[in-house]
């Protein structure tokens, strides 16, 4: 029991912790912080803790249970909950193809994140803690409070999948790292979900043409993105984006170019732009202490495994990026979606040169202001000499 209350403890310490970070990195005054939220989250790691204590010290740590010839069982929480990537490759990995790979001898459940009572800002928290033995997370939202771990993916660093490609490949020895020495976590795969392009609702000639635009965005790096370029950008959740384009709340918008097809852009938007601006990586790690718990060829079929499904996720990011762009302008490649008639604004060079201008001048000062000396090294060290973009101290 001591163990646990200290547990509790630890986990508390860390909700109030990063209530307090998220109330100064948006500017609101304490009492405005929703109170219920801290408290569900409260209430979450009690009943965790509760099921915790139930189980022996094996299960708490690696899910295995029982005799030595029973399968090990693995709690798995994934990516976002009713996207491709979970419903058609993390879900059937985790429950069919894993388990089919170990002739039996690994069984797993795996649940969405955001249908798992887990907040996003939290998931390396806990994972660090081991309540999520196994885990997702989305970069873009952990990097509220750890803006080191977003480096690859700032907005006008990635233009294409072949950059991003590159990107990631040479910063994740860096993602280790710093999820191994501040996290206690294992990086076992990093996962892409298509690219986030600009739609608008009536023409536009590119990134020079968007001036007094009021433009949906999704993170701060977008935001001051686009505040460079003379917009207004808007933070609105991707669920509001449809109704905020048709009431007129805003005349452009952010999002992926499937996800868009999907919840209905191309019916209110005229024009879509050829550059990718963001794309949403997510990582999948383990609680070290979970994944040293594990027999040795156990860990060595998972990683195995996990390579696959993590180049399957890339290939298909890729064709659905592609796809996207296809169904919004009613092209015969459409196959997944619905037909519409955007046009697609093609990238120009001048829009090369005003990307890296942006990354250079807004993109890239900004993110060091947030983030510190350490990711000025991490940047001039691991990206610098492929991008030919230098970060300079703030």
């Amino acid at each position: 029991m001591g163990q646990a209350a200290d547990l509790l403890s630890s986990l508390t310490g860390c909700v109030t912790l990063s209530s307090h970070k998220w109330q100064a990195s948006h500017s609101i005054a304490p009492q405005e912080v929703s109170m219920a939220r801290t408290a569900g989250l409260r209430r979450w790691i009690r009943h965790t803790l509760a099921a915790l204590l139930m189980m022996s010290p094996s299960v708490a740590w690696s899910q295995a249970a029982g005799p030595a010839d029973a399968p090990l069982r693995l709690k798995i929480v994934g990516g976002l909950a009713d996207v491709s990537q979970y419903l058609r490759y993390e879900e059937p990995f985790w429950r069919r193809r894993l388990p089919e790979a170990s002739g039996g001898r690994i069984q797993a459940e795996i649940a969405p994140f955001d249908r798992s009572g887990i907040r996003a800002q939290e998931m390396l928290a806990l994972m660090r803690l081991g309540v999520v033995p196994f885990g997702t997370a989305l970069l873009a939202i952990v990097s509220t409070e750890e803006p080191e771990f977003n480096a690859v993916d700032l907005p006008t660093v990635n233009p294409d999948m072949t950059a991003l490609r590159r990107t990631v490949e040479l910063y994740r020895p860096h993602l280790e790292e710093l999820l191994a020495e501040r996290y206690d976590v294992e990086l076992l795969a990093v996962y892409t979900y298509p690219a986030q392009v600009l739609f608008c609702r009536s023409a536009f000639s590119g990134l020079s043409d968007l001036a007094g635009r009021r433009i949906r965005t999704s993170s701060v790096g977008q935001s001051e993105m686009f505040a460079a370029l003379g917009a207004t950008p808007v933070v609105i959740p991707f669920g509001e984006t449809l109704a905020a384009l048709r009431s007129g709340v805003v005349e452009c918008a952010v999002t992926g170019t499937l996800s868009a097809n999907a919840i209905g852009l191309h019916e209110v938007t005229s024009h879509m732009h050829g550059m990718a601006i963001t794309w949403g990586l997510s990582i999948f790690g383990a609680n070290r202490a979970a994944w040293n718990a594990l027999p040795d060829w156990a860990r060595t079929l998972i990683r195995t495994e996990l390579a696959g499904l993590e180049r399957e996720i890339w290939d298909a990011a890729e064709i659905e990026t592609g796809e996207g762009f296809a169904c919004n302008a009613g092209q015969a490649a459409c196959t997944n979606g619905r037909r519409g008639n955007v046009a697609i604004v093609p990238v120009t060079e001048a829009d090369q040169a005003r990307r890296l201008r942006l990354l250079t001048e807004t993109v890239l000062p900004g993110w060091v202001r947030r983030c510190g000396e350490a990711c000025v090294n991490a940047w001039n060290t691991r990206l610098a000499p492929a991008l030919g973009v230098t970060a300079q101290p703030d």
